[in-house]
């Protein structure tokens, strides 16, 4: 009994390192956080962190990990869904952009701060030279294949690089969703609501839908962007 309590409060311990870091980082980044401010934030001893998890940069991808996992489970529950419930032709484009979108949407808005956090840190992690590639693909490239082999399947014309490219026009948008900037806010005079994720989300695999079956139908537009003309200098 006093093990099972033990093992009990351990677990406690960690987890809320792992929030207190979760938030800390979303807030700092990781070169902003120490482990002391990381104990701090979970009432716990900084030695804790070593304990459980060797040192700052394990708890960052103990961090990633935690949530990723249960993410990337629902994320192919959705898809597989979604292709099951389609029929022998298969679903749309945009029924594979909702299904793999879906349940990032729906876990920001309604999963609670955590969440919100996480995702927070998912944006910066992305738009980072020095995290992104590594990062993001460790955690999350066969979610992402297992997407664009939904595509394929739906788009059996469209050329690989096209593919591609779409997708990264698309892990564009949800990185600006999630960074939260307000920017469409101020633009719009308040029309439009970052935070408004269930109207991003009825707008969205349209949007993102249309790109994919453009680009895979015909790839670049040989129209090129008109230069600007200029004067001598007199």
């Amino acid at each position: 009994m006093a093990e099972t309590r033990g093992n009990r409060r351990g677990e406690q311990t960690r987890e809320r390192l792992l929030d207190a870091a979760e938030g800390l980082f979303a807030q700092k980044g990781f070169y902003g956080v120490t482990v002391r401010a990381i104990a701090r934030e979970a009432d716990s001893d900084p030695a804790l962190v070593t304990y459980y998890f060797g040192g700052k940069r394990d708890l960052f991808d103990a961090v990633l990990l935690r949530r990723a996992d249960k993410l990337n489970t629902i994320r192919l529950e959705w898809l597989e869904a979604c292709e099951r419930d389609a029929g022998p032709d298969g679903p749309d484009v945009e029924d594979i952009i909702a299904a793999f979108t879906g349940p990032l949407l729906d876990r920001s808005a309604n999963g609670g701060p955590g969440w919100k956090a996480y995702f927070s840190l998912i944006g910066q992690v992305t738009n980072s030279p020095e995290w992104g590639a590594a990062v993001m693909g460790k955690y999350f490239d066969p979610i992402v294949r297992r997407f664009l082999a939904s595509m394929r399947r739906a788009l059996p014309d469209a050329p690989e690089e096209e593919l591609y490219w779409s997708y990264h026009f698309l892990s564009g948008a949800l990185v600006l969703t999630f960074a939260d900037t307000h920017r469409v806010d101020s633009l719009s005079g308040g029309l439009c609501q970052t935070g408004d994720l269930h109207a991003l989300h009825a707008r969205l695999p349209e949007f993102v839908g249309a790109g994919f079956r453009r680009l895979a139908e015909h790839g670049v537009s040989d129209r090129k962007l008109a230069k600007p003309e200029t004067k001598a200098a007199e």
